[in-house]
């Protein structure tokens, strides 16, 4: 056997949601900031990206994270978020994989009961807080990045449903969320088809009209998801976030509930001290609380942590042969959608 290129990749998954972790193989990505790396990326170099994501090694049902040396003194590791469409500066439930196998592979020594991981991701600094249990870590707090809105009720005309209405917030990236019943659509998984298709064709309408920059990070300046969600009580949401170019997530999200918080605080729903539960399709679920207030740019935000849950499924080496033909990965229109 002679590899070009080899990988060792730790499986887990978090309430449902597949976030793999690159964990050898990968010396590092060009860049000062963790941000400047994912748009090297982006923008630069998307192979390994591909290799990892697309068929046939991949699939369009996960994310895969690079685990990379951070760049800021007060982490413990960096690390990139990579789907389908691009890198993305940050993820609550890839961020909960990322500190369950770095504690459980004993690559960020485990305290028990409780051990504190900082990660540098693009978006900013995350604090972890991981219960450690007989050498397993059985739960992930994650102190997410502050978020904010950007603006409520912004109407959008749409063909198939008339006017809607959209709140966009940031959670990590930007979100448009929409009450589901305004689609007609119930968050089973029964339509998880048709909630995808109309999550990524919404997505795109409401990027093209609707600008959005961060005030810090200006290079963060596109709506990446749109997360449908229903009220089932004062404490209770479901959500389901769809992601390009067109499926959901299996778990319930954390920076799209980060961002539904902020939605909820502005409008008076809950206050500091205050939690709720996100539920996904499927039924898992993390806590959401309002820990404080702050300001990002002279914008109102809120501080949110998500509590949620992953496990460790497998470990796996991929390799580059190569005489391999399909190194460089492919799609196609029966799972990845039209034009792909």
């Amino acid at each position: 056997m002679r590899w070009k290129k080899t990988l060792q990749i730790v499986g887990v998954h978090c309430e449902g949601e597949i976030g793999k972790i690159i964990t050898g193989g990968v010396v590092d990505i060009p860049g000062k900031t963790m941000l400047d790396k994912m748009n090297h990326i982006n923008e630069v170099d998307d192979s390994l990206r591909k290799l990892v994501i697309f068929e046939p090694r991949g699939c369009l049902q996960m994310s895969v994270n690079i685990l990379l040396p951070p760049t800021r003194p007060e982490a413990h590791a960096g690390f990139i978020v990579m789907q389908a469409d691009k890198a993305h500066p940050m993820s609550g439930s890839n961020a909960i994989c990322v500190v369950t196998a770095l504690l459980e592979m004993g690559m960020v020594p485990m305290q028990e009961p409780e051990t504190t991981v900082v990660l540098d991701t693009p978006a900013g600094l995350v604090t972890a807080r991981a219960t450690c249990i007989d050498g397993r870590c059985t739960g992930v707090s994650l102190d997410m990045v502050p978020s904010f809105v950007d603006r409520l009720d912004v109407p959008i005309e749409t063909k198939e449903f008339g006017t809607i209405k959209v709140d966009i917030a940031f959670g990590g990236v930007f979100y448009a969320l929409i009450d589901v019943e305004q689609v007609g659509l119930d968050l089973v998984p029964e339509n998880a088809r048709r909630l995808a298709d109309v999550g990524v064709a919404l997505r795109s309408l409401i990027d093209e009209r609707v600008r959005v920059e961060h005030p810090l990070f200006p290079q963060i300046n596109n709506i990446a998801y749109v997360m449908f969600r229903r009220r089932l009580s004062d404490v209770e949401y479901q959500t389901c976030t769809t992601l390009p170019p067109g499926r959901i997530d299996r778990s319930p999200c954390g920076t799209g509930s980060s961002a539904n918080l902020a939605t909820l605080a502005a409008r008076g729903l809950v206050d500091v001290g205050g939690s709720l539960i996100s539920r996904s399709t499927i039924g898992s679920e993390f806590r959401v609380e309002l820990l404080g207030r702050t300001e990002v740019g002279g914008r109102p935000a809120v501080l949110p942590r998500i509590r949620g849950r992953a496990w460790t499924y497998g470990i796996e080496q991929l390799g580059v042969d190569p005489d391999d033909p399909l190194a460089a990965g492919f799609t196609l229109s029966d799972t990845w959608g039209e034009g792909r």
